[in-house]
């Protein structure tokens, strides 16, 4: 290969001179999605990034306007603001990095003056939602690892205003694998607006040049009997009630291993049951519940280890001591042979196999070998940091893990992960231990070997992970497989998924038009949104010299274009009626399905009291009906003190109830569900509305926004503010928030011993006298109050 100093560039006047080397293949891809709204797919640590970044440069040379690069993480979001920033002759202040950590009105400042705005889903999704972002000056839109967008994921969202509301839209799509069969590459089509399919695998010859071969093999290792001993008593619970199953005839099988397919099969001849008010339905929906428990611990000891199994059963032993425990996690932790897998895991001083293979295999590279870096994935977070500790007797081990918390286990910052991805790069440690995290995107370094502690049962994951290695040099995956246990199952759906994806790539590889064939007629049209429409012939000739004509001889034109998209004025502001929303409703579809709609704006804010706000007089607050019994069975009586502050600021409550089985969901007498709606209307003076489904509370708050706003000619205005909690309440609140105790034991205590102190203070036989409070709450109650801190 070519030595740095002869290596060709690319030159282009925003481009940042000498600094991207010239590819021909990326070259090919970007002249491909400057025209069309491309898929491009191109295998890890072949420089996506910097196709998109091209096609970014020669829109804002030749058409004007910003670009928006999404991508599904904090740190990704941060790789890319940090590689724009060098690659691009643009101020660093006008290249903007948008996430949650990013105040909304700090958003909106920011959009109006970036060049380039490179974000989280979440939030651009947010901002649009809240009316506090306009894609309409967007002329190039890049999704980062776009086979996430399926289902309610933000993309798809983001996607489809982008395509109406824009006045040029230019859409490209990045991946290493889009998806395991062509159906799952259609539908990211599909969601994204893509016509156009590029890809470029390794046999290619322009790619190949600069790959090495990744050799793939398979390490089987034997459980010892004590796993297998743990395996088999939970096993046997598993059985035992699958036959409970059987019994109501949701199933015929009743061996431990059957496909999670077939669970999924009994679930839903179990809501058939439940739909049928069959009671038989419930118990069997609690027993189906617990087998699924059971079928997790049973993985963890089988593929993980004895500590991610052991630290899984004492969580489950915390859930099942709290007030709101389910009944499926308390039959599972008092099961005898539960208990004594229980005692088994904590006894067991003895290594999972998995775990000397790994030290092995490490050493074989890092040692013997001569590597310098590993990076081994796991699934378990719990097994991430037993591995770690184990590791770290032999070699620099370091974990690499997500930001959320979980029990007994901290997460790592953005700023955390990116120091330790520093380091790995720096060389100081040897071994990066990762759960997902890892897998999209980020700059990990190249490694000698990628160890999968378990067989990954998806194909895109599959690619991902072994994406790591195999980049600058010769690279190696090994994957750990437990013999006769679930690892053998996920280890060849994952080869076939991968298998199939790889087909389909390579079908897809150059059909475009087999892929707009393919696509349905709304799709096809979704570059028509917003009267921007603009045929093949018509965007070429518009955008000028392909980016297939950068060379590393071409001059530099240095006259920069200065046509500047310009928003397009709504016609029908005039007509428009406007919906405040609270910031949580956003959990929701319905402020995004209201934002869609041709004659609503919607904005968000931190609503004091309320959902949602339609003129000055009405506001609403939604309860589905499970939230609704919920106040009439648990005691929680948080419902009516929100509506009694709706109340209090607005002339106008209103209250919808959405779902259909208001007196079928549970066993509740109907009079009790008349007198808490007779409660809203004549305490309240609310008015309680029905809706069927959130399409229908969507549908019905247009409805009422568009008679106060225009009927009535009112104005919105947001008002109103929570009401402070009694004295009573104070006390009720903090006696039910110790040890998940619950409002109504809390008032059953409060009035026995009169005071919080004396709750507080009281001894275990004087609690057992209060009705409700059985010994595992008295004893949970003693042990946090008098247990030292530590």
């Amino acid at each position: 290969m070519a030595t740095t100093d002869d290596v060709a560039r690319i030159d282009h006047p925003l481009l940042t001179p000498g600094f991207l080397e010239r590819r021909l293949y990326q070259l090919q891809l970007a002249g491909t999605a400057q025209e069309a709204d491309t898929l491009v797919c191109l295998p890890t640590g072949l420089g996506k990034t910097t196709v998109s970044l091209l096609v970014t440069a020669e829109r804002l040379q030749s058409v004007g306007g910003n670009a928006l690069l999404l991508a599904p993480t904090k740190p990704l979001v941060q790789q890319h603001a940090e590689f724009y920033r060098e690659a691009l002759q643009i101020p660093d202040e006008e290249i903007v990095v948008f996430t949650g950590e990013v105040s909304p009105e700090d958003r909106a400042a920011l959009w109006d003056s970036a060049t380039i705005v490179i974000a989280t889903p979440q939030v651009v999704e947010n901002d649009l939602v809240g009316n506090r972002i306009s894609l309409a000056d967007v002329t190039h839109i890049t999704f980062d690892e776009c086979h996430r967008a399926t289902g309610d994921y933000a993309y798809v969202y983001i996607a489809e205003r982008y395509h109406a509301d824009a006045a040029d839209p230019l859409v490209t799509g990045m991946s290493a694998s889009p998806g395991g069969d062509e159906e799952e590459i259609l539908e990211v089509c599909e969601n994204l607006g893509l016509n156009e399919v590029e890809v470029m695998t390794e046999d290619d010859a322009d790619v190949a040049e600069f790959t090495y071969d990744t050799e793939v093999q398979w390490e089987r290792v034997d459980l010892p009997d004590e796993i297998l001993e743990i395996r088999d008593l939970i096993n046997e619970v598993i059985t035992d009630r699958l036959e409970d199953l059987k019994e109501l005839g949701v199933t015929k099988a009743t061996s431990p291993d059957l496909s999670q397919k077939k669970l999924n099969g009994m679930r839903a001849e179990l809501q058939k049951l439940i739909n049928n008010d069959q009671s038989e339905g419930y118990q069997g929906m609690s027993t189906h519940a617990e087998i699924m428990k059971l079928r997790r611990a049973v993985e963890l000891v089988e593929t993980q280890s004895v500590e991610s199994v052991r630290r899984y059963f004492e969580r489950q032993r915390e859930d099942a001591r709290s007030s709101g425990a389910s009944k499926a996690s308390q039959r599972m932790v008092s099961d005898p042979r539960v208990r004594r897998a229980m005692r088994k895991a904590e006894s067991f001083d003895g290594l999972h196999p998995k775990f000397s293979q790994a030290r092995i295999l490490l050493a074989q590279t890092l040692g013997i070998g001569d590597g310098e870096r590993v990076i081994l994935f796991t699934e378990s977070r719990d097994t991430a940091e037993a591995l770690t500790e184990f590791l770290g007797q032999s070699f620099e081990t370091r974990k690499f893990v997500g930001q959320g918390d979980k029990q007994g286990s901290d997460g790592m910052t953005q700023t955390q992960q990116q120091e330790r991805l520093d380091a790995f790069r720096d060389g100081e440690f040897e071994v990066l231990v990762s759960t997902s995290v890892a897998e999209e995107g980020l700059d990990v370094p190249e490694v000698d070997l990628v160890l999968f502690y378990e067989p990954v049962p998806t194909a895109i994951r599959s690619i991902q992970r072994k994406g790591r290695t195999g980049r600058q040099t010769a690279g190696k995956v090994v994957v750990l497989l437990a013999n006769d246990t679930r690892d053998e199952a996920f280890f060849w759906i994952s080869r076939r998924r991968e298998q199939e994806m790889e087909d389909e790539l390579r079908k897809l590889k150059g059909t475009a038009e087999e892929v707009e064939e393919e696509l349905d007629d709304s799709q096809q049209s979704l570059g028509d949104f917003g009267g921007a429409s603009d045929d093949g012939e018509d965007k070429a000739e518009r955008l000028g010299p392909g980016l297939t004509d950068f060379s590393a001889e071409a001059e530099s034109s240095g006259d920069e274009a200065d046509g500047i998209v310009a928003t397009a004025a709504s016609d029908n502001d005039a007509d428009q009626v406007e919906i405040v929303v609270d910031q949580r409703e956003l959990d929701s579809p319905i402020a995004k399905a209201l934002s869609r709609r041709e004659g609503v704006e919607t904005r968000l804010e931190t609503l004091a009291v309320g959902d949602y706000v339609l003129s000055d007089r009405v506001a609403v607050e939604r309860k589905s009906v499970s939230d609704f019994l919920d106040t009439l069975t648990g005691g929680d009586r948080s419902m009516f003190e929100q509506v009694g502050d709706l109340a209090r600021a607005y002339a106008r409550p209103v209250v919808i109830l959405e779902g259909k089985s208001l007196y079928d969901e549970r066993n509740i007498h109907p009079n009790a569900i008349r007198g808490a709606l007779s409660s809203l209307a004549i305490d309240f003076d609310a008015s309680v509305l029905r809706t069927e489904d959130e399409d229908d509370t969507a549908d019905l708050l247009e409805v009422l926004a568009t008679r106060e706003q225009e009927t009535s000619d009112r104005t919105v205005s947001v008002h109103g503010e929570k009401s402070g909690k009694t004295l009573a309440e104070q006390q009720e609140y903090v006696v039910g928030s110790v040890a998940d105790i619950g409002p109504v034991t809390a008032r059953a205590l409060l009035e026995e011993f009169g005071t919080v102190e004396a709750v507080m203070t009281a001894r275990m036989d004087d609690l057992l006298e209060v009705p409700g409070v059985g010994e595992v709450t008295a004893d949970r109650l003693r042990k946090v109050v008098g247990s030292e801190y530590e």
